[in-house]
């Protein structure tokens, strides 16, 4: 009687986890309270590593995952109540609505529709700067082209207007306060700081912010620079942009981390310098502070995105239930959005 075929038991083996990766990935999922999985095609030895880094991700800071498994992670879906009316967002060229828990979207309109989404893009480069930092109170060297960059900047709440004290070269800020600024106050000076920071040049750190969005299944998503500012090359340009969709995911991940959706819901607030010579008065600039069970919002505006506007709230009763609303040049934006809410929190129940 012969044995098995040597390269049948290769194949064999490439089909089955270790018990020790096994073990990581159990201790993984209690720790984030959602269960990840490795990359498809991943090696045993990268699994490892990768559910490693999982089950050992702190509260503040969560290490990324590669693909996670909402569907199988939530007990609850949202099922749409009978006699809902239709909807539509007839102000938004793009517009989703999406349960954060299983990815479910419950509205739809031109999703996949590739548009600049202008500083929105300042969410996955907060989210990166937090997952790339040993400590979020390391400070930062201001870098000379972040405190020349157009638009938004700390102190200057439009281009050309500025009426606080602005960030100065060679200036040290601490990583978490810098959040603050890009997040409340969408301060270009301050994304583009964090991402020299992070990888040396805002091409390096686009780079990454591209190979993340493709780890998170981005499939109409392209970055160009940390901040959202448009480019000067108009060709150029047109290769930056993401979707209604891809958005709402990245936001979906991105509540992993309360540090950044606790720093959105934040009204003002003062950072200093580290040495203590200067201070930035902040101020957010959203507009639904104070919605029920609102978990955070991010804006964005440039003359080829126009309005933009990504927002997570829980449901107005218990707040358990999250809805993930985007609208993508949209000039009623702000309304739109409590409209989203207000329409799938009335016309869906989780069971």
């Amino acid at each position: 009687m012969t044995g098995p075929d040597p390269s049948e038991m290769q194949r064999m083996e490439r089909r089955f986890i270790p018990v020790a990766v096994l073990s990581l990935f159990l201790a993984a999922a209690v720790v984030g309270g959602t269960v990840v999985l490795p990359k498809k095609g991943m090696s045993s030895s990268d699994a490892e590593r990768f559910i490693g880094r999982v089950a050992g991700a702190s509260a503040e800071k969560k290490v990324p995952v590669i693909e996670e498994r909402r569907d199988t992670s939530c007990g609850f879906r949202p099922i749409r109540k009978p006699d809902t009316g239709t909807f539509a967002v007839p102000t938004a060229h793009s517009a989703i609505l999406l349960d954060a828990a299983t990815g479910i979207p419950i509205f739809e309109q031109d999703a996949d529709e590739r548009r600049a989404i202008a500083s929105i893009t300042k969410l996955m480069t907060a989210m990166i700067a937090v997952e790339e930092t040993k400590s979020l109170d390391e400070p930062v060297t201001i870098p000379e082209d972040a405190v020349y960059a157009e638009g938004t900047r700390v102190g200057c709440p439009r281009s050309g207007y500025c009426i606080g004290e602005r960030l100065r070269v060679g200036e040290r800020v601490s990583v978490r306060n810098l959040l603050k600024a890009a997040l409340m106050n969408s301060a270009n000076d301050a994304a583009i700081s964090l991402a020299e920071h992070v990888s040396g040049s805002q091409e390096k750190f686009a780079e990454k912010m591209n190979r993340r969005a493709s780890e998170l299944g981005l499939s109409n998503t392209r970055f160009c620079t940390p901040s959202g500012l448009e480019l000067d090359d108009a060709a150029a340009e047109e290769n930056c942009y993401s979707s209604a969709r891809d958005v709402a995911k990245i936001a979906a991940y991105a509540l992993h981390y309360d540090v950044l959706w606790e720093t959105m819901r934040m009204e003002k607030t003062t950072i200093p310098s580290a040495d203590g010579k200067y201070e930035h008065e902040i101020f957010n600039t959203d507009q639904l502070l104070g919605y029920p069970n609102l978990i955070g919002t991010k804006t964005g505006f440039t003359p080829r995105a126009g309005y933009s506007l990504l927002a997570v709230a829980g449901d107005p009763v218990v707040g358990k239930h999250r809805l993930i609303a985007v609208v993508l040049d949209d000039s009623t934006r702000w309304q739109s959005v409590r409209d989203m809410f207000s329409w799938g929190f009335g016309s869906y129940e989780w069971k």
